[in-house]
């Protein structure tokens, strides 16, 4: 880690420790005393977000809202791993200093609104017709929704790109549009001698599921159907296959290590004709600093599976109001500011993927992105599936425990008994995952 890397770190860690200390204390009052009344006209609007460009974008434009409401806005920017933790601490505690945090409505959505978090924003984005949520995409749309209510509002999107060496594809022609073709192409490309791969992904255990979803569903798989496990359907035991045969035939060594951190540079560095990841890293493939593939990189959509081409389309981030926030109305005003169809498209156009259809319609805000990677992404968007892993509230463990046939297929074992063994793992780890819920 670098000297300034260090420096931002001890930073981070120190208003991580300050906003803990403060929710000992504010908490406490948010829970034995009812918080009548609004707070002074002095007292900022509290934002919680990750360290993402998008919280960037929107921190250099909240001039604008401030002036609109009156108040000052106060956006805290912290790591994933910080951020979790400071939600747990005051949250927990009742604390009433955060009012609008960005979340993860696929990783600890299910876990808030369990805990009773997060504001019920349903009456809000319905009754509001200029909001227009009914311009959200389905996918991202869909998964704001935890038992019936709306409790977050979807700001960065996400879908899986094929990633491919152009001047390797020519002779193929072009890059491949089934996985089948994926398969076979990277089969033979691949040059272990040279040290040169066909195909580079994520691989390890529980990092790889959500890539790999995007595999199950175009196999015709599902991780749950009817709230039971489903990984061991003939569908499912397909797609491990396939994707442990991809990366142990035509993947680097140690792939079973290999998160995104990994697999990106060694696609970036020249070492690899295809590569399917998240298509907000795109910009890594572009920039001279870090890629040697300038001009040589190719963007295409999922490839189509036995069930067609299936990928997944998610809110990445998203966007909801503390259930003890004394500044609901605020709150609000500042989702439906940040979310709006102005804010949405002007943000696009600076090259991060929003979450409303009509931005996704407008060639201006598709200009940022190269136009094969624009079309990619539409067309990723309409065939998208809202979720990436499996909703339960304990999202690591469940994607631990299907990730394990993932692991036995790249080493070359035998994945049917890995198959049954993780099947029967993941039925009783919903069976208490369920009663979690209920209680």
């Amino acid at each position: 880690m670098s000297t300034s890397r260090q420096s931002l770190s001890r930073r981070s860690f120190g208003r991580l420790a300050a906003g803990v200390a403060g929710a000992a204390g504010l908490g406490a009052l948010g829970a034995c005393a009812s918080p009548r009344g609004k707070p002074s006209a002095s007292t900022p609007l509290r934002i919680m977000a990750i360290n993402h460009v998008w919280a960037q974008a929107i921190r250099r434009r909240t001039e604008e809202f401030e002036e609109r409401i009156g108040r000052r806005v106060s956006i805290t920017m912290l790591t994933g791993d910080q951020l979790a933790s400071s939600y747990n601490v005051k949250l927990n505690a009742s604390g009433t200093d955060v009012d609008v945090m960005m979340v993860r409505a696929l990783q600890e959505q299910l876990v808030f609104a369990h805990n009773g978090w997060l504001a019920d924003l349903t009456d809000r984005v319905e009754q509001d017709r200029d909001f227009a949520w009914g311009d959200f995409q389905p996918a991202p749309r869909n998964a704001s929704v935890t038992a019936g209510k709306v409790l977050s509002v979807p700001v960065v999107t996400e879908r899986p790109t094929l990633y491919y060496r152009k001047d390797l594809v020519e002779d193929l022609g072009g890059p491949p549009r089934t996985l089948d073709a994926l398969m076979d192409a990277s089969l033979e490309l691949t040059d272990r001698g040279k040290n040169f791969f066909g195909y580079v992904g994520r691989g390890q255990r529980n990092g790889a599921v959500s890539q790999w979803s995007s595999f199950l569903y175009s196999h015709g798989g599902d991780f749950l159907v009817d709230g039971r496990s489903a990984i061991a359907t003939p569908q499912a035991l397909a797609a491990y296959k396939f994707y442990g045969k991809l990366l142990a035939k035509a993947g680097p060594p140690g792939a079973t290590n290999m998160n995104l951190e990994q697999a990106m540079p060694i696609f970036a560095q020249g070492k690899a004709a295809f590569y399917i990841d998240a298509d907000a890293i795109y910009s890594s493939f572009l920039d001279p600093k870090i890629s040697t593939v300038r001009g040589k990189v190719g963007f295409a959509p999922f490839p189509a599976g036995p069930a067609g081409a299936r990928p997944h389309n998610i809110p990445s981030w998203s966007l909801g109001i503390s259930k003890f926030s004394r500044l609901r109305d605020e709150s609000w005003e500042f989702i439906r500011w940040a979310s709006s169809p102005r804010m949405v498209a002007a943000i696009q156009a600076d090259g991060i993927p929003g979450a409303r259809a009509s931005a996704w319609n407008d060639p201006k805000t598709l200009a940022a992105f190269p136009p094969e990677l624009a079309e990619t992404m539409r067309l990723n968007a309409e065939r998208g599936i809202g979720y990436d892993r499996p909703k339960v509230l304990q999202v690591s463990r469940a994607r631990d425990i299907i990730g394990r046939p993932l692991v036995a297929g790249i080493l070359g074992e035998p994945v049917e008994p890995v198959v049954r063994d993780a099947n029967a793992e993941f039925a009783d780890f919903l069976v208490r995952d369920n009663r979690h819920r209920e209680n």
